[in-house]
């Protein structure tokens, strides 16, 4: 084939194909165009499962922690009675945001008019509204939303009609629960935001695969042996594990009587991820989670057994916020100026027959949760 028929072949986009062997990645204009980002809020992040916490950073009565996702702002509350609940953050009166950050509460009061609520959302107080004829008290409750504990962390879906996340991802659960035992019981001991200059799913993409790891990433490869580095595809999400590490590495050291002697790495629909590197068992619970067409609000936070870390578990912290996550934000960040290159339309996937360590099959799977959930 010459330029020329190369250049004409890649004119027409060609569709995400069911087969990952034979397929195209998706097209540029998913990744650029503000239109795409528009109908991704409504088909993809208004409608599926998202992170906010642990369940220990909401183990009192009356502990609450907020949450935002473009411009939609919530906040999940533990009530009088034990049970979590999750609301829309906003007053019923006259809209004033409710709450900010995390903490704890008896009362949730609106600054602005003074309506306040019980901590099962129920309104408390409406001052004047005895003096108003047919004021109805429960049409102003607070509006709630689906909260499900899974895996120790609190999820929540601003779709009431979504099917549960245990139904969709319970192989995933019973992975994470696998490689730490008591997950329920952690704690968190670290937390880092950042910015990208990139679309969402570039971030995710380069999540999903080891292809690139030999050469942008030489600490992470002395640490995991590529050779044993497979990935596997499931409804929702995908599982990432190496077999063999090496206690002594270019990363940081650990032992080899540590009980963690893998890497295992979930990717979980649309832009959740969770990790644990050899060591102990501390998990890294991270969301990629779309700010704009070109930009991702990144939040990486870490449980671990105790708060009580190590030099070993600080070395592993520090090698994970200033050299891995630089390098993946530089690589991701080049590839979103690409995108905007008149010399790129779309690529083409390796994906080989054994899905060895360098194949791209989960990012192919993923491409296809997107283009299904939109309907192209």
């Amino acid at each position: 084939m010459t330029i020329a028929d190369l250049d004409r072949a890649l004119t027409g986009e060609q569709r995400v194909a069911a087969d990952p062997e034979n397929s195209y990645t998706l097209p540029a204009r998913y990744y650029i165009d503000a239109a795409v980002f528009e109908r991704e809020k409504e088909a993809i992040h208004y409608r599926s499962w998202q992170p906010v916490c642990h369940v220990s950073e909401l183990s009192e009565i009356g502990s609450y922690a907020t949450y935002s996702l473009l411009d939609q702002n919530i906040m999940v509350v533990r009530g009088g009675d034990s049970k979590l609940r999750a609301f829309y953050n906003v007053c019923s009166h006259r809209a004033h945001q409710l709450l900010q950050g995390s903490g704890t509460t008896r009362t949730i009061i609106c600054r602005y008019h003074a309506w306040s609520y019980h901590t099962d959302g129920s309104l408390r107080t409406a001052r004047g509204s005895e003096n108003v004829s047919g004021f109805d008290r429960d049409l102003f409750c607070l509006k709630t939303i689906r909260l499900e504990v899974f895996a120790g962390l609190v999820f929540v879906n601003f779709d009431p009609d979504a099917p549960p996340l245990a139904d969709k991802a319970s192989d995933l659960e019973a992975e994470i629960r696998d490689v730490v035992p008591g997950v329920e019981s952690l704690v968190k001991v670290a937390e880092m935001q950042s910015e990208m200059s990139c679309n969402w799913k570039v971030a995710i993409d380069n999540y999903l695969e080891c292809y690139h790891c030999s050469t942008a990433h030489p600490a992470f490869s002395s640490l995991v042996d590529l050779d044993t580095y497979r990935s596997t595809i499931c409804d929702i999400h995908s599982s990432h594990f190496a077999e063999r590490v090496r206690p002594k590495n270019k990363a940081y050291e650990f032992s080899p009587d540590d009980p963690v002697q893998h890497a295992a790495f979930w990717y979980l629909w649309p832009f959740t991820v969770m990790n644990v590197y050899p060591g102990r068992p501390i998990l890294t619970m991270t969301t990629y989670a779309p700010a704009g067409p070109e930009t991702t609000s990144v939040q990486f936070n870490r449980y671990a057994p105790s708060k009580n870390l190590d030099e070993q578990d600080l070395a592993r912290i520090d090698y994970s916020d200033n050299v891995l996550a630089p390098e993946d934000f530089a690589l991701c960040e080049s590839v979103q100026r690409g995108l905007r290159s008149r010399g790129y339309t779309q690529g083409r996937f390796i994906v080989d027959r054994d899905r060895t360590e360098i194949s791209e099959h989960a990012v192919h799977h993923f491409h296809r949760l997107v283009q299904t959930t939109l309907g192209d």
